[in-house]
């Protein structure tokens, strides 16, 4: 199945909220990547404050994501969506008026708090309403938001010319107006009741010893995916030539991101064809893991010496393609993790599962990282063989993990009850079980 036929086989609501991850990826990405830059040499900023920053964006995002979660559970992911949009519009606008460090906290600690409000939301949003067809709703949700972060940059680029603030103004614009729109288009959906306080919901979510494995055999993936921005993109730097490591690295990116447009679709279609995911999920963490063999395997074995453009091609080419892989193993495993999550959730708290799984992954994504850059500082940098190998026993060790929670049974087959508010589960009758709130 195509990707044009799989939009348009699902829920209208779910359509809206795929557009929506593509407008808001090109939103974000035409400003954040110059974030580091402005503060620098605009504001001139140390580096070390710069990094408070930036840091505390990312913190008021991941270390939230909890609470944004449960916030959809309880308020509504529609109302949770729509403040989440307006409050990153708010942060933006901080940031093109902004011109102190108070000024410019609040508005990274605003777009932070913003993404741990909607993110949740949307997920929870959508694998409620595609229902049975959650894992192609997920596919092209990759899809769409890999595309709106390589477009976003090429539009932040053509933007900064006129200077950081009307990139930050263009950027608040744009989820304003999606704000707006999700306010016009998006239905809305009864809220579930709930048996007690947000201190049951917790509660609840944290004793599923069986979503907690899940999680725990899972939280590698995250930590993975961001050494594209940290361990390959060194790699690509230190393979390059003088002179080319910028475009090497966005040689990186670029391949990458049509790696997953490209395939992600027909690589869900293929996977889903066996009715139990573990052995796909399984299959794609042991694909991400030995993608960072690659480079330092090629750095071994080719001695091609010269700064011409030529002998930077030719040692960039195993990183590149270690990105290529990593983006090929992220298309089997991704859409399925946000298929389960939902399975495991239900119907009442959809949105505090996907909440409690993100701030996991996150916390562990930190801790990776760091590890990570410890022993690049350690060893003989990035192409040597240590922090390939930690990467790789990361991946390695989850899919050995998937397979033994496979085994057990305790992973949700693609047949498990679907979540019986989505219109694919109203429209099945009365098998699909009484329609619940949102």
């Amino acid at each position: 199945m195509s990707g044009l036929a799989t939009f348009r086989m699902l829920p209208g609501a779910v359509r809206l909220l795929l557009v929506n991850h593509l407008v808001g990826h090109i939103g974000f990405y035409l400003l954040i990547p110059f974030l580091a830059d402005y503060l620098l040499d605009d504001l001139a900023l140390s580096a070390a404050v710069v990094g408070v920053v930036l840091g505390v964006r990312n913190f008021s995002q991941q270390g939230l994501f909890l609470v944004g979660g449960s916030a959809a559970d309880r308020l509504g992911a529609r109302g949770v969506i729509m403040a989440g949009l307006a409050i990153r519009a708010l942060g933006f606008a901080l940031f093109a008026v902004g011109g102190s460090l108070p000024v410019v906290l609040a508005a990274a600690v605003l777009t932070g708090f913003a993404g741990a409000v909607f993110n949740p939301a949307v997920r929870a949003f959508i694998a409620r309403d595609s229902g049975a067809h959650s894992a192609q709703a997920f596919a092209l949700f990759n899809v769409f938001g890999n595309a709106g972060s390589a477009i976003g940059p090429v539009l932040g680029t053509l933007l900064i010319a006129a200077g950081f603030r009307i990139s930050a103004l263009v950027a608040a614009a744009i989820f304003a107006v999606l704000a707006v729109v999700q306010w016009l288009l998006l239905p809305a959906r009864p809220v579930p009741a709930h048996e007690g306080g947000i201190g049951a919901d917790f509660a609840t979510v944290f004793t599923d010893r069986r979503f907690w494995a899940f999680t725990l055999a899972l939280m590698p993936m995250f930590a993975l995916m961001s050494q594209i921005y940290f361990l390959l993109t060194l790699q690509a730097q230190d393979s390059a030539s003088p002179g080319h490591g910028p475009a090497a690295v966005a040689a990186l990116f670029v391949l990458e991101t049509v790696a997953v447009v490209a395939l992600q679709v027909r690589v869900t279609t293929v996977l889903m064809r066996r009715p139990q995911r573990g052995p796909s999920m399984a299959l794609g963490m042991a694909i991400m893991g030995a993608a960072f063999l690659l480079p330092p395997a090629a750095a071994s074995l080719i001695s091609f010496e010269g700064d011409h453009l030529a002998g930077t091609v030719v040692r960039v080419a195993p990183v590149v393609g270690a990105a290529v892989l990593l983006a090929i193993g992220v298309t089997a495993v991704q859409p399925f993790v946000n298929e389960a999550i939902g399975r495991f959730a239900g119907s009442r708290l959809t949105g505090t599962y996907f909440g409690a799984f993100y701030l996991a992954s996150g916390v562990f994504t930190v801790i990776t990282t760091s590890i990570t850059g410890a022993v690049l500082d350690h060893t003989g940098g990035s192409l040597s063989w240590p922090p390939a190998c930690l990467c790789a026993a990361a991946g390695m060790l989850s899919a050995i993990a998937l397979l033994r929670l496979h085994q057990r049974n305790l992973l949700p087959a693609a047949d498990d009850l679907a979540p019986s508010s989505s219109p694919v589960a109203r429209r099945a009758g009365p098998k699909a079980g009484a329609a619940h709130a949102d």
